[in-house]
């Protein structure tokens, strides 16, 4: 055998290679658009880079058009994959529930990111005023724990709650369009994003977690739908508490995947 000191690496079909992350969901959604394909590696090299990564429990890049693709968990593909009941449509955009009976199931509670830190990140692509609640669950027996997050409830605003029991706390917000991300990062720290801009910062204790499933487009009420979200959601998530530096790097990664798909708001 003749070696003339060439290193050969693997290359995918047409001359493309992804990373490995990439390339699993990638496998596992069946997308086949290059666009698509292109934006969700470049995804993953920025979440990688700016450290957000190794943050994330679940990542739902909602692309593809369906709701097989629209499922499946960036992070670890066919763990944590979402399980949609009847009334969600899927587009090229994001998916939304019909609001009465639409939503996808995460099969992942706060049980397992933690009591004193977590997120929930949702891309809404509509600005409407309606009372709804984008994703998260209740456990309203004692003790009570809520984690939720809201891009504008009623006239009320945007909030966020992770672990802790009581009224959420409202900060004002005219559009409910954008991308949106609520932190814990401590027993006393908790914070709103908004296209990467903290615009609330609260210092209620966490109290307790819970084992109900995190809902997207509605919210697990102890085992029951309810607050359906008629907002178009275009990428969600679900982790570890991020720093003020990581929130808003993790805007900057999800909003240019949002522009390479032309459905940036």
């Amino acid at each position: 055998m003749f070696s003339f000191g060439f290193n050969v690496k693997p290359r995918r079909a047409g001359g493309v290679s992804y990373d490995a992350d990439a390339q699993a969901f990638i496998d596992a959604t069946g997308i086949t658009d290059s666009t698509q394909k292109s934006a969700v590696n470049q995804l993953v090299l920025d979440l990688k880079s700016y450290g957000v990564w190794t943050k994330m429990k679940a990542i739902y890049p909602i692309v593809g058009g369906s709701a097989s693709s629209h499922a499946v968990n960036l992070k670890t593909p066919g763990t944590y994959n979402l399980s949609f009941a009847t009334g969600m449509t899927h587009s090229s955009t994001g998916m939304v529930s019909n609001g009465t009976s639409g939503y996808g199931n995460t099969s992942l509670s706060t049980s397992v990111i933690g009591l004193n830190t977590g997120h929930l990140s949702y891309y809404s692509r509509t600005n409407n005023a309606s009372s709804v609640v984008e994703m998260g669950a209740y456990k309203s027996t004692v003790p009570q724990s809520y984690t939720d997050i809201g891009a504008k409830y009623g006239a009320s605003g945007a909030y966020y709650r992770h672990n802790f029991q009581g009224a959420a706390s409202f900060v004002a917000n005219a559009d409910s369009s954008g991308f949106y991300n609520g932190n814990r990062t401590a027993s006393n720290v908790i914070k709103l994003f908004k296209n990467g801009t903290s615009i609330q910062s609260l210092t209620t204790l966490a109290n307790s977690t819970t084992t109900f499933s995190i809902y997207i487009c509605a919210v697990n009420n102890a085992g029951t739908a309810a607050s359906y979200s008629n907002r178009e959601c275009a990428f969600a998530s679900i982790g570890t508490g991020l720093t003020d530096t990581e929130a808003a790097n993790f805007y900057t990664a999800v909003q240019a995947y949002q522009t390479t798909l032309s459905r940036n708001v």
